[in-house]
């Protein structure tokens, strides 16, 4: 989660049995992510991952950068998501890595598949962050993929205890799930007060019905 997928998060998640995830964007450049990722090492013995997220930018970050300096720190696992993320990917799966692409569509997923990733992470309408243009949700998706897909997917997407975690296996999620949100409830997250104020409240409320009413 850009902002929030910082070490504390990424080893908290790491520790608890989960693969925490650092995003690279999150970040003001390469080297940042660099002491990043050793600040994490400090904080936990287990693996975790570094998301790089590929935004449609007239002036794109440095994504190589980014994505050379997690390789030198010894990450193996990487989160891609975005626009046309064939060249890192071939990247990562020539230094090794194991890579799971975030996909918001069926057609997206085929395309990444024929790319070479390892998991793919299909993300529902429900899901934090940029949940694609086709509004398509995570039940609908999820059934699909099923029928479709030939490796592993994760679910995400609205979900947040075990009872979305049975209904994803069901779905054929066998593999894992992805949870954002509910972590923001953790007390060392920076974040979690600024959610409890009231004026970050009313500006949610605010920026929902704005949404609401222009699909209405």
């Amino acid at each position: 989660m850009q902002w929030v997928g910082l070490p504390p998060l990424a080893a908290a998640v790491s520790n608890a049995g989960g693969l925490g995830i650092l995003t690279a964007l999150t970040q003001p450049n390469p080297e940042a992510l660099r002491q990043a990722i050793r600040e994490t090492r400090k904080l936990t013995s287990k693996n975790f991952g570094v998301n790089i997220t590929l935004l449609p930018t007239i002036n794109p970050p440095d994504y190589e950068g980014y994505a050379k300096v997690a390789i030198e720190e010894g990450v193996r696992i990487f989160e891609t998501a975005g626009n046309s993320p064939g060249k890192l990917i071939k990247y990562f799966k020539d230094n090794g890595c194991i890579v799971i692409h975030k996909c918001t569509t069926i057609r997206h997923a085929k395309s990444a598949q024929r790319l070479g990733v390892d998991v793919l992470s299909i993300d529902g309408f429900e899901c934090a962050g940029h949940p694609g243009e086709e509004d398509i949700g995570g039940l609908v998706l999820l059934a699909r993929a099923a029928q479709e897909l030939q490796i592993p997917y994760i679910s995400s997407g609205g979900i947040a205890d075990g009872r979305g975690l049975a209904a994803s296996l069901a779905l054929g999620a066998a593999v894992g799930l992805v949870i954002h949100s509910k972590p923001l409830l953790l007390d060392f997250l920076p974040v979690r007060a600024r959610i409890w104020e009231p004026d970050s409240c009313a500006q949610l409320r605010r920026q929902y019905t704005r949404t609401l009413k222009k699909r209405l």
